[in-house]
């Protein structure tokens, strides 16, 4: 079953690095200027879903972990953590070169800037190649102690990388106005998180047989689950990072600080969502194997309160905008940045209603589907982002995202309503 208390800590764990990120982003803003703030928005966004090069395998440990008898688990769940750490490890290192060797070229042609030098943009991709097979690998035992239902440890840490996320470049800022001790101290926190998310999750093997070894039969049946969350894994970044490129492409690295200001502060409210999300998940995987009769009407139940809760929150939101940003952000506000954050406010709510269908499907081990439609998304979702951006400039970019996620709603609930609901 659902605790609440389980729910406080990822929301939590969410919750408090955003308040962190509300109070040194304009001071960010200032010193970096707009071009170095975009810049290190993206960096912000590529290491937060990096765990999602993991190739699905952290998801598919919780799922299946999740499912498994109390003997079962005993016996098996540290082959289960050793083989998939291995696999987490190559696979990061794989997109980790991958990026290496792209930094090797002419990385400046990439972005439209004046300010930024092209060995400083090649030093930071360098480091952010360097933390993705860290990123892959923490998403792994983040995994095993979410299937274990150890909530407090993980949502601490998470506390801790947020302050290090949002706090440690206004310490680096002290030293040098470059982006490249930024990003620095935002990897040696990773590496950092990666050791303590290790120890917490060989915590939940206390009672577990000491056996473990790399097991190809089982890391086959991972990858029939996991296989399909990897192009989730990897379709999702894009098309949640595409709008950030597309507008520094089309328009300036300037403009995607004029975006990414209001973005933030409207999809973080999905901070609730995320925090019942990660909770339900392996509650869902559970009762499917013990008590199935019980879905239909336990997921309602949590359906409802997710989307009356946050229909509230995105019409709050919607109506402040206009007067939160001049008030927290002062003369770096524009009224545009206000028209973004109320279209975006759209696609919330959609995506909040969208994020219990999506955990109940996969739950269900049907990670096939929800992967294919995000496949079916992509170019419907880059098509309009190109289009309208093109005509309408960042409310453009905005608009193609809210339009993605009514797309992502209704197919979701109509494969869900025909088979489990």
């Amino acid at each position: 079953m659902i605790k609440l208390s389980h729910i406080s800590w990822n929301l939590a764990g969410l919750l408090l690095p955003l308040l962190v990120a509300a109070i040194t982003v304009p001071a960010l803003l200032s010193s970096l200027g707009q071009e170095r703030f975009g810049l290190l928005a993206l960096v912000w966004g590529i290491v937060g879903y990096a765990g999602s090069l993991d190739l699905g395998l952290g998801r598919a440990l919780t799922q299946y972990v999740a499912t498994l008898p109390t003997e079962q688990w005993r016996l098996e769940v540290r082959s289960v953590l050793k083989t998939t750490s291995a696999l987490t490890f190559f696979s990061g290192l794989v997109f980790g070169l991958l990026l290496c060797v792209a930094a090797s070229g002419n990385v400046q042609q990439w972005f439209n800037t004046t300010t930024v030098t092209a060995s400083e943009l090649q030093t930071v991709i360098l480091l952010v190649a360097f933390v993705l097979p860290v990123q892959a690998m923490s998403a792994t035992y983040r995994g095993l102690c979410e299937a274990s239902q150890r909530f407090k440890g993980i949502n601490i840490m998470r506390i801790l990388l947020g302050v290090v996320t949002f706090a440690g470049p206004g310490v680096a800022l002290w030293f040098s106005e470059k982006l490249i001790l930024p990003v620095l101290f935002l990897v040696i926190a990773r590496v950092l998180a990666l050791l303590v998310f290790r120890k917490l999750a060989l915590r939940c093997l206390v009672d577990a047989a000491t056996d473990a070894h790399f097991d190809r039969t089982l890391a086959r049946r991972l990858f029939s689950f996991g296989g399909w969350v990897t192009v989730s894994g990897i379709l999702s970044p894009i098309m949640l990072q595409a709008d950030r490129f597309m507008i520094g492409v089309l328009l300036s690295a300037a403009v995607v600080s004029l975006y990414v200001i209001p973005y933030e502060v409207v999809v973080q409210s999905l901070v609730l969502v995320g925090a019942v999300s990660a909770t339900v998940f392996p509650a869902f995987s559970r009762m499917i194997s013990s008590q199935p009769e019980l879905l239909p009407a336990y997921f309602q139940l949590w359906l409802v309160r997710v989307a009356v809760t946050m229909l509230l929150v995105a019409a709050c939101l919607a109506v402040v905008l206009p007067w939160l940003l001049p008030l927290w952000l002062g003369d770096k506000s524009t009224p545009q940045m206000a028209q973004v954050g109320q279209v975006l406010c759209i696609g919330v709510f959609a995506n909040a209603v969208a994020a219990m269908y999506y955990a109940l499907i996969q739950a269900h081990g049907r990670a096939d589907i929800t992967a294919k439609f995000h496949l079916i998304e992509l170019p419907v979702f880059l098509l309009l982002l190109w289009s309208f951006v093109n005509l309408i400039g960042p409310v453009g970019a905005a608009l193609a995202w809210s339009c993605r996620m009514l797309l992502d709603l209704a197919l979701l609930r109509n494969f869900a309503r025909k088979h489990y609901v």
